[in-house]
């Protein structure tokens, strides 16, 4: 049977900059897309309601009714939701609502003499806006991950952006809309792409869109580069791109299920990467050939072989499993499985990835949507200097400093001596005032 994945044979290690060039991506270029982008997003500032409405008829081929989605369709979309897919989202809900509750750092105090204490407590930000994408998909899911770390983090105003839908009468997907029912949010609107994100960020009077504080969801190349244009004004999550897989695998994994993996996550689109890594050339060829033939059964073939057989997808051979460790910090996945005859031991030597998916029965999938882990994950290799969404993307640490005139008078000398050092005298002085009148 003819390969379906490249081979990219690294047995042989070169440097780390060396081995994050040979490493396969997408081609994805959001620099590229920055001009286009900035531009919608200026006319959404500028224009508001009408600039969202064309934008709509320009990339969703619908002009909504109404850009805020009305309570009733809210309403509607659960009481129609099928009594299977409901029963699923509660318990994704579930699930994840535990897994973000735990996120949340509990205040801390510390005393650095008698008298001195430094607290430091979270903050959840007043509004975020949580964008669910549209294309060949629909994300239910992106629903419950978004808006269960906001209320976990205890955000107290909530709007989710979603594309409108031509087959659902210019309003967004009714499986999106009754997540939404199901977590509490009446605040949706039906916009996509880079106008969402900018009136997300800047706010539309027009439709009683207020500016939020935080951006976060998945989206493509545009939706990538608005958060990149907004991100002066609003704190972003990462820029999402096509979803990512990596797979580390030795001669005691079964390849049945290192190829289901790979295709599952290939089904999200014809850029998302499937990337295994093993020191085991019999396990790739066995790996291959399952991949060849679920890929040619699954429903979406043609989007799956796409993605299977683009530059960004490959099986990377390496001398052992030391250096598929380091193969896969260099490529920093988004989701990381480890199915090897000792995981835990490989897991000490890895570093970065978005999320990591220990032993067989804990496959990606699972993480999409009942894991209780948050599938919101960096792309691209941004897993080096970036975490997944959770509670602490909407939390703030405050230190609240508490000092009584005695643990003042003892750090007085040296707060005095750098404000002079600084040529800030007036600092010194603002110490100073305190002991006015204090016998020397």
């Amino acid at each position: 049977m003819e390969p379906v994945l490249r081979r990219i044979d690294l047995t042989t290690l070169p440097d780390d900059r060396e081995l994050r060039a040979l490493l396969p991506r997408p081609a994805i270029d959001v620099e590229a897309a920055l001009p286009a982008v900035a531009e919608l997003i200026r006319d959404v500032r500028e224009r508001g309601t009408e600039a969202l409405l064309e934008q709509a008829e320009r990339f969703d081929r619908v002009r909504p009714d109404a850009l805020r989605v009305p309570a009733d369709a809210i309403a509607d979309a659960l009481a129609t939701l099928a009594p299977v897919v409901r029963k699923a989202l509660e318990t994704a809900i579930a699930r994840v609502r535990v897994g973000s509750a735990a996120q949340v750092p509990p205040p801390t105090s510390v005393e650095l003499a008698p008298g001195a204490v430094v607290e430091l407590r979270w903050q959840p930000v007043d509004r975020v806006g949580l964008y669910v994408p549209g294309g060949k998909a629909v994300y239910p899911s992106s629903v419950v991950m978004n808006v269960v770390a906001a209320q976990a983090a205890g955000v107290a105003s909530i709007a989710v952006a979603s594309p409108a839908q031509a087959e659902h009468a210019g309003l967004p997907h009714p499986t999106i809309l009754a997540a939404c029912a199901l977590l509490g949010v009446d605040e949706v609107y039906a916009m996509g792409g880079a106008g969402a994100i900018g009136a997300l960020a800047h706010g539309v009077p027009g439709i009683g869109l207020d500016a939020v504080d935080v951006v976060t969801g998945p989206g493509n190349v545009f939706v990538a580069a608005a958060k990149r244009v907004v991100s002066g004004v609003v704190r972003v999550d990462a820029e999402a791109g096509p979803t990512e897989i990596l797979v580390i695998a030795d001669a005691s994994a079964d390849p049945e299920l290192v190829a289901a993996d790979l295709v599952s996550q290939a089904e999200h689109d014809e850029l998302a990467s499937a990337v295994l890594v093993t020191d085991d050339a019999e396990l790739a060829d066995r790996v291959d050939a399952a991949v060849a033939r679920r890929a040619a059964a699954t429903a979406a073939a043609d989007r799956v072989r796409a993605s299977l057989t683009g530059e960004q997808s490959a099986i990377v051979l390496v001398a052992d499993l030391e250096a598929a460790a380091r193969v896969s910090d260099a490529y920093a996945p988004e989701h990381l499985e480890l199915l090897t005859a000792d995981d835990d031991a490989l897991l000490t030597r890895i570093r970065h990835a978005g999320a990591i998916f220990v032993g067989a029965h804990a496959p990606v999938s699972l993480g999409d949507y009942a894991a209780g882990s948050n599938h919101v994950l960096p792309t691209g290799g941004q897993a080096r200097r970036v975490a997944g969404l959770g509670a602490a993307t909407f939390l703030r640490p405050q230190q609240v400093v508490r000092y009584d005139r005695d643990a003042l008078a003892e750090v007085r000398a040296a707060v005095t001596a750098l404000a002079a050092a600084e040529g800030l005298p007036a600092h010194g002085e603002a110490i100073e005032a305190r002991f006015e009148g204090d016998a020397r």
